[in-house]
């Protein structure tokens, strides 16, 4: 047979979205590598994802339908056929269902693939129309996506393609050469046509190694920084008077709020030079265009909503939004019309629905009343695209929970993971080579859809067939249930819409990827005018969301609520404090003197591929700890030492990396890593904080105090 080539796209959760080309020899994939005509991810594909082929024929994956045989959480299973499987699950449900009630069934989810079919939402409509309690998802950028909408709307923000238009970039909690690799070359463009590059981050990361100015920040104080830098403009004069006077709402009420905020104050609270911030800033406002990137890290702490609302405010200040390449980059995924409706039919939802956050699962499964609301204990919980023993807190929690004989665990995954080993039914999902989906992207503006290149192993099944054999099982009759992957493509975007105009999906599956119609990266900037899509139609300093405290979510998150009902929010951006750091815990902070950041590993997304040789070569086989030299001295810790991680929370182990990259008083462990084995070895999430950030419920990862020891 001949060889062929079939084009597709990264699945993962990830701003590149990369455009893949498969290589298949008599059914097998020889290869995958990138596809060197996308114009944003040109043929390069990062070391997560450089050998997929591996991933996809590798020998710990999981390919038939089995039932748990050994004690939970012993990772003992034996094979079944799908129909057995489905008849137990459906009679197991039903059973729940006319005993405890709908609510009693929690489905969990997240991005373990980020395609519009097959990924956050493929199950929604199911459990909708079942009245299962929804899972609300906050993990990423609820808190940053509430603050962006209440301050300019769900606008996509500056193309990253136009930052090689840029003079001065900030690079603000974002390690681009890690985890948005493929914007890298456009920030390197800018600085060969003579940008400053500045990071501001805890760490010296690859991408501050390689920035004109490395700006490092204590952890959780960044939205002191931002409203230092605010106040200094209006002070200083550094301001366009004409575009906030035409585009701009309540800028009298934010000077006098950023009063208070003097570069002493942010210096004090965030360990940056008084010079620096000043400088910072000086050279912010008069180096046009001046562009500000900002990362999903900028959210993870008590305060990060109102980080970002501080500093979506800085470039319509400024004016930058005037020139092409000034502005602000959070996520472009607005500019996408996807018909989130569509796909997770809110409306099938019951009058009483009940929410779980996914950060709260463990104390939900126990029954805590702070994070399960009245109604029945969960007696059934579905888990998909997620593995949440490896990354979600109060792992002690979750294990117990776990372990209840009178809870039925489903499972559908690739390997066999940390949550997976729990299960009593496990079920073999298929990989993106071997699926059909359509994919927007939250780094660049290319709809993409990905051509399965290969029939699936064993008895691997995508999502979409996962949840049509389930509704099948259930004696469910509406035909939306039965739909085809082409149709529910066809019904999950709003094709009328003027940025698909000249896209089908016939040139997609052809091509592989296409822009959305929408102005050249080198002419387009988007609020020259204002047009701002918030109420007002204007940046707004003052929120007017807040205000009238209308919160609309995000849609794509089900059952996220954008802010805690009841409670109000102010309307201007202000500081909120690390609730565990020197200068809010102080007590605390004599027994655990550390800050505790957890960033994505370079060579895992999330707990994927953490499980993979190529990518335990490249991040290390054991979890990695990274401490200042005299942070280690001072515990008499050396490079490859043993050591222990703990708080009042937990323990994990790991091995000692002394570098000079760390700022003192910081502790850097990447995230990703599994447990291992069948014994409860935590991860570094198991002294990350219960707590919520501000806005949109958002986690504190990176507000957590830690001490080091030896092991």
């Amino acid at each position: 047979m001949a060889r062929t080539v079939v084009v597709g796209a990264c699945p993962h959760d990830c701003p590149d979205t990369c455009s893949i080309l498969t290589t298949v020899e008599d059914g097998k994939a020889l290869a995958v590598r990138g596809n060197p005509d996308h114009p944003f991810t040109k043929g390069r594909l990062c070391v997560k994802v450089n050998n997929y082929q591996d991933r996809v024929y590798s020998d710990q994956r999981l390919l038939y339908p089995m039932r748990r045989v050994g004690p939970k959480g012993s990772g003992q299973f034996e094979r079944i056929s799908w129909d057995a499987a489905l008849q137990e699950i459906a009679s197991r449900w039903q059973d729940i269902l006319a005993t405890d009630g709908p609510q009693a069934i929690l489905p969990y989810s997240y991005l373990g693939t980020q395609g519009i079919l097959n990924g956050l939402n493929v199950g929604d409509p199911l459990f909708n129309k079942l009245g299962a309690t929804v899972c609300e998802r906050t993990f990423c950028d609820s808190g940053s996506c509430t603050a962006y909408m209440m301050t300019i709307g769900h606008t996509p923000g500056v193309d990253p393609e136009s930052f090689v238009h840029a003079r001065y970039i900030i690079l603000w909690a974002c390690n681009s050469l890690s985890t948005n690799s493929h914007h890298w070359p456009f920030i390197e463009q800018a600085k060969k046509n003579g940008a400053k590059l500045v990071v501001i981050d805890p760490m010296r990361t690859r991408t501050a190694r390689l920035a004109d100015w490395h700006i490092p920040i204590r952890p959780g104080t960044d939205g002191a920084l931002a409203l230092a830098m605010a106040h200094i403009l209006i002070k200083e004069g550094w301001i366009d008077r004409d575009y906030i006077a035409q585009h701009t709402l309540g800028f009298e009420d934010l000077a006098q709020r950023v009063e208070a905020y003097t570069p002493e104050f942010a210096s004090a609270e965030t360990g940056i030079p008084v010079e620096d911030i000043l400088q910072l800033t000086r050279e912010y406002a008069q180096t046009r265009p001046a562009v500000i990137r900002i990362g999903v890290a900028v959210e993870r702490h008590a305060g990060g909503g109102q980080t970002v609302r501080a500093i979506s405010c800085l470039p319509a200040l400024i004016g930058a939004w005037k020139h092409v390449g000034g502005g602000l980059l959070q996520l472009p995924i607005w500019a996408f019309p996807v018909n989130w409706a569509g796909l997770m039919r809110p409306d099938l939802q019951p009058p009483d629905m009940r929410v779980v956050n996914s950060w709260r699962l463990g104390p939900a499964l126990l029954g805590d009343p702070e994070a399960l609301p009245e109604g029945p204990p969960i007696r059934a919980l579905m888990v998909y695209n997620a593995n949440p023993m490896a990354m979600v807190s109060e792992q002690d929690k979750i294990a117990e929970g776990l372990r209840r004989e009178d809870l039925f665990t489903v499972v559908s995954e690739h390997f066999m993971t940390d949550t997976a080993r729990y299960a009593d039914i496990l079920l073999p999902a298929t990989m993106q080579l071997e699926q059909a989906d359509i994919m927007f992207s939250w780094g660049h503006l290319y709809l993409s859809y990905n051509n399965p290149a290969i029939t699936p192993l064993g008895e691997a099944i995508s999502n979409t067939e996962l949840f049509r054999r389930l509704a099948k099982a259930l004696g469910i009759d509406d035909p939306f249930f039965f739909r085809s992957d082409d149709e529910m493509i066809q019904a999950s975007m709003d094709w009328s819409s003027p940025v698909l105009a000249g896209i089908t999906l016939d040139a997609l599956k052809a091509k592989g990827y296409l822009r959305l119609n929408m102005p050249h990266a080198d002419d387009w900037a988007p609020h020259r005018e204002g047009n701002f899509p918030t109420p007002s139609g204007k940046c707004e300093f003052k929120s007017t969301l807040a205000e009238g405290g209308n919160f609309v979510a995000p849609l794509f998150r089900q059952g996220y609520a954008g802010h805690q009902a009841g409670e109000p929010v102010d309307p201007l951006p202000h500081y909120i404090p690390p609730n565990e750091s020197q200068h809010t815990a102080p007590e605390l902070a004599k027994r655990y003197p550390l800050s505790l950041v957890s960033p994505k590993s370079h060579a895992f997304l999330n707990s994927n591929f953490a499980n993979l040789p190529a990518q335990q070569a490249q991040a290390g086989a054991e979890q990695l700890v990274l401490l200042n030299p005299d942070d280690a001295s001072a515990r008499g810790i050396g490079a490859g030492s043993p050591i222990r991680v703990f708080n009042d929370r937990g323990t994990f182990v790991a091995k000692a990396t002394l570098s000079l990259d760390v700022t003192p008083g910081v502790v850097v462990a990447p995230s990703g890593y599994w447990h291992g084995g069948s014994g409860f070895t935590p991860t570094v999430h198991v002294l990350t904080p219960p707590a919520f950030a501000d806005l949109g419920r958002a986690p504190t990862f990176s507000d957590a105090l830690v001490q080091v020891a030896l092991a």
